[in-house]
């Protein structure tokens, strides 16, 4: 379908013009970056603006101009709630767990080392997968994301966005790393907070009646407090994102990065505050666009209110926030794959190690940006993988965060409550279409279970695969004690 918002040609130029910017950018403070430290967690040396900046602008990806405000159009304030506290609650996760890593491992690189020494190998090497899966499906998201938003905007073919992204990112990352990558964080932290600042302004001022009686009037039920997605909706969106952000490398190379846990304390609650307005904000208009108007595609719903006008200068606008949103947390997931192997890249292949182990993760992150432009360039919705990459994260986040303060738990209890977590959390983990389950309409008829189950099996999924290690560990540590 054409698309009639601007040219090919105009989304083009501002996409090459901010790309070049970065690129500029990154070259220009590349000769800051000398040695392999740098290359993952900088000088160690970060002060408050930084990290906060950083922090922010690589956990606010593209998706945040679609996933939030789709979710509201379905799950109401509860969607909301839960998107933004999950996308925030890592922060203050890290308050408590950053500094006694930090502690632990006072030349630490990643969270890699702390679950290598206090569970083992094994347990490194399901981490490791998980860590390392996770981090892919976002960047594939990310790259599709953005594809999507000026495939919308102005038809541009996917895979021309999808490679000139990857390109930009890759030219400027690769050669700097961790500490490239945190200063122009701080840039595009900056171009993000205003755009969305301005986007609140330009929304709100617009409409004839205040937003909350707009959405009472037209959309009661999904403020209502008895309208049931709210709260399974709410709860399923904390645990998926709060529990995967707890794994993402790029989280803990920060967590290193602060010169002092007072910094790194300070910045974790500044962070987490933004994140948590800014993703309630975008999650707020799919409330307001679906009440103005119920046709609205889900995904659209953010773009629907604010490019209604067809203003250029707020269309270059949300192109400036896309490129902004999508490049901080591109070069964060690249970086960070790209620690991991150096890191822990010998647990993968024992040929990853010695000198040549950043050239060699270099090498793999280009073959890799080359998957990721093939699977980009068709425009797969990848949400069914992503909320794969949620459930192995769920499984595994009690018992190693757990692990933190529960010292009974050795390798083998890990090993055991990780997969009873995952097996459990993946019979009722629902099929493409969303009705039926391993368990649940296969194994055992969907007449036989509850509505509140058939109808809620992402929420039963994510909450098994979270509360079957706790029980494990409970009655492990329970019966320990009576002995």
């Amino acid at each position: 379908m054409e698309k009639t918002y601007i040219s090919i040609q105009t989304s083009l130029i501002v996409t090459v013009i901010v790309g070049l910017f970065f690129i500029g950018l990154g070259y220009f403070n590349s000769k800051k970056i000398l040695n392999k430290k740098n290359y993952i967690v900088g000088e160690r040396d970060e002060n408050v603006f930084s990290l906060t900046a950083s922090l922010v602008a690589s956990a606010l990806g593209a998706w945040i101009l679609f996933g939030p405000a789709s979710a509201a159009t379905w799950g109401g304030i509860g969607a909301i709630i839960g998107y933004s506290l999950g996308t925030a609650a890592p922060m203050m996760f890290l308050y408590n767990f950053g500094p006694k890593i930090r502690k632990e491992f006072s030349k630490g690189l990643s969270l890699t080392e702390f679950i290598k020494k206090r569970f083992g190998l094994k347990i490194l090497k399901i981490c490791l997968f998980l860590m390392l899966f996770y981090l892919t499906i976002f960047l594939i998201a990310e790259v599709t994301a953005i594809a999507s938003l000026l495939n919308f905007i102005s038809g541009v073919p996917l895979w021309i966005t999808a490679g000139l992204t990857l390109i930009i990112c890759l030219l400027y990352i690769l050669k700097g790393g961790f500490k490239l990558s945190i200063i122009t964080d701080k840039y595009q932290f900056c171009f993000i907070l205003l755009i969305i600042i301005a986007t609140l302004v330009i929304i709100l001022s617009n409409l004839n009646y205040s937003s909350f009686d707009i959405i009472k009037k037209n959309s009661p039920n999904l403020i209502d407090k008895r309208y049931l997605p709210n709260y399974t909706a709410g709860i399923t969106f904390f645990i998926a994102v709060a529990a995967t952000n707890l794994f993402h490398q790029g989280n803990w190379q920060r967590v290193f990065s602060a010169k002092n846990d007072f910094i790194l304390r300070t910045s974790l609650i500044y962070s987490s505050i933004i994140i948590f307005f800014i993703v309630f904000w975008m999650g707020y208009t799919g409330l307001l666009s679906y009440s103005l108007n119920k046709e609205v595609i889900p995904d659209l719903a953010f773009f629907d209110l604010i490019l209604a006008n067809k203003n250029l200068v707020l269309i270059i606008s949300i192109l400036v926030l896309a490129m902004s949103l999508t490049l901080s947390t591109i070069d964060t997931l690249i970086n960070a794959i790209s620690s991991l192997l150096i890191v822990d890249g010998n647990v993968i292949n024992k040929t990853l190690t010695g000198k040549e182990v950043k050239s060699k993760a270099s090498l793999i992150i280009l073959f890799l940006s080359f998957i990721v432009f093939i699977l980009a360039s068709r425009g797969y919705s990848i949400l069914y993988l992503f909320l794969l990459a949620d459930l192995f994260c769920c499984a595994a986040v009690i018992t190693i965060f757990h692990g933190f303060f529960n010292k009974k738990i050795n390798s083998k209890l890990a090993y055991l409550t990780i997969v009873a977590g995952l097996l459990s959390g993946l019979l009722f983990f629902p099929s493409m279409n969303f009705q039926t389950s391993i368990l649940v309409g296969n194994l055992i008829s969907k007449e036989l279970f509850h509505p509140l189950i058939t109808g809620n099996l992402l929420f039963i999924s994510f909450l098994i695969s979270i509360i079957v290690p706790l029980i494990i560990t409970l009655i492990y540590s329970l019966r320990n004690s009576f002995r």
